[in-house]
């Protein structure tokens, strides 16, 4: 029996492929998990509506990324920060503050986890912080640490 894989089997092969299976595993098997389909023309139909449908999601988050890519380069947070006796800043600030001040003023939601730049800031002053926001897409936000008087 041909079978065309629609997702991974383990020892098997990999989605996409057509493996000759015996009668027995594909029937009781691979096809009632859905894991593939008897090799004829609706089977590949199916498949390359998939890959199609698949490409056309991945197309729209990445033009979504790069759209919140755009959002970012215009904003500048803002924190506040006291100053000890020399003159430094006295605590940091991290990039979840950075992640939360984004959730709560400007309805932008980054996983802290997806900053390439992981330092933290511990002095006054501007520093740009790249992010990456999907495969190729890096966004860079302004944060502007201010003296608290």
């Amino acid at each position: 029996m041909k079978i065309l894989l629609m997702k991974d089997v383990k020892n098997l092969g990999k989605r996409g492929e057509i493996k000759e299976v015996s009668d027995g595993y594909g029937a009781n098997y691979i096809i009632p998990r859905g894991l593939g389909k008897i090799l004829d023309n609706a089977a590949l139909n199916e498949y390359h509506r998939m890959l199609q449908d698949e490409a056309a999601e991945e197309a729209k988050k990445k033009e979504d990324a790069q759209k919140v890519a755009e959002q970012l380069s215009k904003i500048t947070l803002v924190f506040k920060a006291k100053a000890g006796k020399s003159g430094s800043m006295v605590g940091t600030i991290s990039t979840k503050s950075i992640e939360e001040k984004l959730r709560r003023d400007y309805n932008i939601f980054i996983d802290k986890r997806k900053f390439i730049d992981h330092y933290i800031i511990n002095a006054f002053g501007k520093t740009s912080m790249r992010i990456e926001l999907y495969k190729d897409v890096v966004g860079t936000v302004n944060v502007l640490v201010e003296e608290q008087k």
